[in-house]
């Protein structure tokens, strides 16, 4: 524990230096002016912000990319209480209370609770994330390469079994994310593979044109598609914003319950805040005095809600620090950005990078902290950027991922690649192709194929060890049953089904 103090100390250090805290204070805000924004999204933000970071110090570029984390979740809560939009996926069940509660004349009200709830939950994980990330990567040290492989088979099957639509298109999307990750010099033989004698393909597909097409070019091809929209829209209104100390007693309870959901199911690799979001609500409902509340303005509800999803910032932090697994989109971005920078993420990053690590431990903190200052004294005007026509916004941002794009190399097959996967990254939502498992796919891939082979290289070619090694047959005996328990459950619901038909 000394050793854990020591190195947050030496985190907030670095975090409270000017540049530091100026790039927490700057990732906050802009994460909470994006989720405010209809139609952008962290994941958006972070994948546009990575070429930016490329010449800055480590440590800085991340606490930057952290708070953009941080306030992203946040930001979305307003346009799921004022216009009955979620600014993020895991703000979708704040619309079904926040949304009648404003029509109901207490705006303020609304957003005060979820802005308590949101800094609440991000203390709770962030706690979490400070005691278990240092042992859970001692204890990963002593993973092989077939525990590696076996965990990163449970994170995608894992992944794809909680994802929108159904599992098999959960496990199809995966699987495309690892085949496009494919192309270039295979690791074992040094000779080019799938490159269909494009030398550009040599090098493979980079993380950085593929990140930004899946999130910011398909998200303006729906847009564009989607402008003439109109939108139902509550104004804010400052009363009721500062909830009271009376308040923090009566749903303390609420907070806590749905701060360990949320951080638990940020914990499991690739399942995401929706989820947490979506089992703290059912939970709330469940055990509340008036269930019949829910969805027509009940204050437990958002107060779950907002708990839960921010929670799951800390939590999904923890795997990605202690084994190098992504515990949602943002965080296989997030992986990208800390390759970017010649650092390993994995069970020896403490070893490796300590003041890299307790930086984005502080950064998590302090941003929950100016998250709850930048909320409370400006959400009305942070509330106005959720009404900027999408007319003005979307060429700006297509511009920027241009020049994201084409600056990483200075090529113009950067961009082409870009388009192409905003393309197929439209295409896969429409069809209801989750773009988590595509996305954490094409970032586990390269790990999960180098695993694989040094593992057969140290066995000459014998799998066995998958199944006679504990750990390894643990995770492998956990995936089997991630894969076939929903298949179950559909059979099961299939046959009630015939069976009430016939009766």
């Amino acid at each position: 524990m000394e050793g854990v103090l020591t190195g947050l100390m030496g985190g907030l250090a670095i975090v409270f230096t000017p540049m530091g805290f100026f790039y927490v204070a700057l990732g906050t805000i802009l994460g909470i002016s994006v989720g405010a924004i209809p139609g952008l999204s962290g994941a958006m933000l972070i994948a546009l912000t990575l070429p930016l970071t490329y010449y800055m110090p480590a440590t800085d570029a991340i606490v930057l990319l952290i708070g953009m984390y941080v306030g992203s979740i946040t930001g979305g809560l307003i346009t799921a209480t004022l216009l009955r939009m979620p600014g993020t996926p895991s703000n979708v069940m704040t619309t079904f209370d926040g949304y009648p509660m404003a029509r109901a004349g207490k705006p303020g009200r609304a957003l005060g609770l979820g802005i308590a709830a949101s800094f609440a939950g991000g203390i709770i994980s962030w706690w979490f994330l400070l005691l278990l990330a240092k042992p859970l990567s001692i204890w990963a040290t002593r993973f092989g390469p077939f525990e590696y492989f076996t965990l990163i088979l449970m994170a995608m099957v894992l992944i794809a079994s909680v994802s929108q639509g159904s599992l098999v298109k959960g496990l199809i999307a995966g699987l495309l994310g690892m085949l496009v990750s494919m192309p270039g010099i295979d690791p074992s033989s040094g000779m080019p593979r799938l490159t269909f004698d494009q030398h550009q393909m040599t090098s493979g597909l980079k993380l950085l044109p593929v990140l930004i097409g899946v999130f910011a070019v398909s998200q303006i091809i729906s847009d564009v598609l989607d402008i003439g929209r109109k939108i139902e829209r509550v104004e804010s209104a400052k009363s009721g914003i500062m909830i009271k100390a009376r308040d923090w007693w009566r749903y303390g309870g609420n907070m806590l319950r749905s701060g360990l959901i949320g951080t638990l199911v940020g914990i499991l690799p690739g399942v995401g805040a929706s989820i947490g979001s979506v089992i703290a609500y059912t939970t709330a409902k469940n055990v509340s005095k008036t269930p019949e509340q829910f969805g027509k303005g009940s204050e437990e509800g958002i107060v779950a809600s907002e708990t839960a999803n921010n929670a799951t910032v800390g939590g999904a932090l923890i795997p990605l620090i202690a084994m190098g697994i992504p515990g949602s989109v943002i965080d296989a971005i997030l992986i990208g950005a800390l390759m970017i920078h010649s650092i390993q993420p994995g069970p020896t990053l403490f070893i490796t990078n300590p003041d890299v690590v307790y930086a984005m431990i502080a950064a998590c903190l302090i941003g929950n902290i100016i998250m709850l200052a930048v909320m409370t004294g400006s959400v009305n005007w942070v509330a106005k950027l959720a009404y900027i026509p999408r007319t003005y916004l979307l060429p700006i941002i297509i511009v920027c991922c241009v020049i994201g794009a084409f600056g990483l190399d200075n090529v113009m097959f950067d961009v082409w690649v870009m388009l192409v996967f905003g393309v197929i990254g439209f295409l896969l939502e429409r069809a209801r192709y989750p773009l988590g498992p595509f996305v954490i796919g094409f970032v586990l891939a390269p790990l999960m194929e180098s695993k694989l082979r040094t593992g057969l290289m140290m066995t000459a070619g014998s799998i066995t060890p998958i199944f006679t090694r504990p750990i390894a047959a643990t995770f492998l005996v956990i995936a089997i049953v991630l894969l076939v328990w929903p298949l179950i459950g559909e059979w099961r619901r299939r046959r009630a089904e015939a069976a009430g038909v016939a009766g």
